[in-house]
């Protein structure tokens, strides 16, 4: 795993789903928490879209003018 993305991932679980840490702590009170469905939506919506943006322009060549250009994500 990347420091950036263990970074971000991080972030969500705190921000979002109000998780301390995401390590196991080997205590079922720790380790297992009730969470509402719109805040798991949230936190996976974030991380799609911290993925989305994080992704690199890729180059190819258009099929209709044949001519290399750049793909970036929205």
């Amino acid at each position: 795993m990347s420091k950036a993305r263990d970074t971000a991932i991080n972030r969500i679980a705190r921000e979002v789903l109000g998780l301390e840490t995401l390590e196991a702590r080997n205590m079922d009170s720790l380790d297992f928490h009730d969470l509402s469905v719109w805040s798991i939506k949230e936190a996976l919506e974030r991380a799609y879209e911290a993925g989305r943006k994080a992704a690199p322009a890729t180059r190819t060549t258009c099929p209709a003018c044949n001519r290399d250009i750049e793909i970036r994500p929205l």
